[in-house]
Formats: structure tokens, sequence, C-alpha cells
């Protein structure tokens, strides 16, 4: 079990999870859905399912170039820990799984789920034609409040919809910062990221605009939700300060010249973002 659970990277869920039960609350203060337990469960299972799906699927389909690559060779398919078999199974697995999930939560849902598919999986092909890779892995994450927020209400809403679209621009971003590590490799085996294309120095300033842009929008969400909802007061906007603040700050310990700190901008500034934001902003709707 463990051994899957390193597979998928199950500790970054961090990512995703905040702004999902975010998206979540938002839906339920929206309709006050009498069955939000239930409808709760059923997401959480969504996003464990769908998550542990792309992250296998793409270790399956890269496992050839993470042979090759001296920073991912150790990876559970390349290493034998794990066979290509036994991980293709357990995609197929996790995707059936979340398709029945959403079959529960309504019909919208469950019309949208090969579409949702199609995304996380898709994803993984990305890198091979493509720079804008990190856009579509933000895309991805960003499904996770929008579809939260479906789950309850059943309709689309321009509020779920921008806390999306600052989480497509926030994801790519700091994949871009991720992406620096692997650019002289992919570079020489044909793969696609915005630092091969721009170089090291450019992939940073384009980071540091999605991340702009991510501010930009996290900021009317923010506005939004003082606005739509009498309760929420200045914890919103202490989320709001804290995720701002923690983007620039991981801009400050990445230089085109010193990138060994590429983990704590990567992992840990970003999941302590994602905790603070979504945290703080349901604390100010619940209670």
């Amino acid at each position: 079990m463990n051994n899957y659970l390193s597979l998928i990277k199950f500790s970054h869920t961090v990512f995703a999870l905040p702004f999902a039960l975010t998206g979540f609350t938002l839906g339920y203060l929206k309709v006050a859905n009498a069955d939000y337990i239930r409808l709760l469960i059923l997401v959480l299972l969504c996003m464990v399912f769908a998550r542990s799906a792309a992250m296998a699927f793409n270790r399956w389909l890269d496992r050839d170039i993470d042979a090759k690559n001296p920073r991912t060779i150790i990876r559970e398919i390349p290493a034998g820990i794990i066979s290509p078999k036994a991980a293709l199974w357990f995609v197929i697995f996790n995707v059936i799984l979340f398709i029945l999930c959403t079959y529960f939560i309504n019909p919208l849902c469950f019309a949208l789920s090969p579409v949702a598919l199609l995304v996380i999986l898709g994803y993984s092909y990305t890198k091979r034609f493509t720079a804008l890779c990190h856009l579509v892995l933000g895309i991805g994450l960003a499904l996770a409040p929008v579809g939260a927020y479906l789950a309850v209400t059943g309709s689309f809403d321009w509020l779920p919809v921008l806390l999306g679209i600052a989480v497509i621009f926030w994801v790519a971003g700091f994949d871009i910062i991720y992406a620096l590590q692997d650019q002289e490799f992919d570079k020489s085996n044909d793969l696609n990221s915005i630092p091969v294309v721009t170089g090291t120095t450019k992939a940073i300033r384009v980071s540091e605009i999605f991340h702009l842009l991510s501010a930009t929008t996290v900021t009317i969400v923010v506005y939004m939700v003082l606005q739509q909802f009498p309760q929420a007061n200045w914890l919103s906007i202490i989320a709001l300060i804290t995720f701002i603040g923690l983007l620039i700050y991981q801009h400050l310990i990445i230089k085109p010249n010193d990138l060994s700190r590429i983990n704590l901008a990567f992992f840990t500034t970003n999941g302590i973002a994602s905790v603070i934001f979504g945290g703080l902003v349901m604390l100010d709707l619940l209670v």
C-alpha cells in the first residue's frame, strides 16, 4: 500500500483538496443542501480516485522516460517496485470508482466525468507536443473547486469558476518552477516545457506573470465572497494576503543562478498557501 501511495505522491493532494473543499462550502451555503454529508464524502472520494488515476497513469505512461532521468529513475515503476501492468490496473480501478462516485452525486457530474478524465489523464501526453503542458495541469486541478460546487448545487456559477481560474495560473506558475530542474533532460529527449522553450530566466518571468494573474483572480474571488456572504470578514482578507505573500516568497527564493530551493518553493510554500487560504476562507464562511 505504501508503494502505491508513493507512486501517486499522495502528499501532493494538499494542493487541490483545500480548493475543492472551498468550492464545496460555497455550494453548500448557496443551496443549503441537507444531503451535504453524503455529498461531501462522495466529493472526497472523487478527489482521491481522480487524482490517483491521474498520477498513476502519468507514472505508467512516462515509465521509459523516468528510467532515463537520473532524478526519476528511483520512481516505483522504473525501479521495479511496481510493475507497469499493476500500475495500469490501478489506473483502471480508480477510473471506474471515480465514475461510479459521480453517478451517485448528480446527473450533471456523471455526464461531465468523462470530460474530467480526459483532462486529468490527457495531461500526461501534453509535454510530448506542447510547452503549454503546465496550463493543462492547472486546468486539471482547477476542476476540483468547480466540480465540488457542481456536486452540491448541480449548476455553474462565476465564483467557483473564477476560483478555478486562479488555480490554473497558480499551478501553472509553480509547475514551471518545478520543471526547471529537468530543463536539460527534457531538451535532449524532445520533451516540451516553458523552460525548454524560453530558458531559465524567461521561464521564471513567465511563472511570475502566471502568479500575478492568479493573485489578481484570487483577489476578485475574495471580493465576491465578501460581497455575497455577509458573515465573511477579516479571515478571508488574511487568507488573501497570506496566499499572495507566499506567491511572492517563492519567487524571492528562486533565482536563475540558484535553483537549490526548488522543492521548498514547489511543495512546501504552495502546500502551505493552499491549506491556509482554503482553511481561513472556509472558517470565515462557516463560523
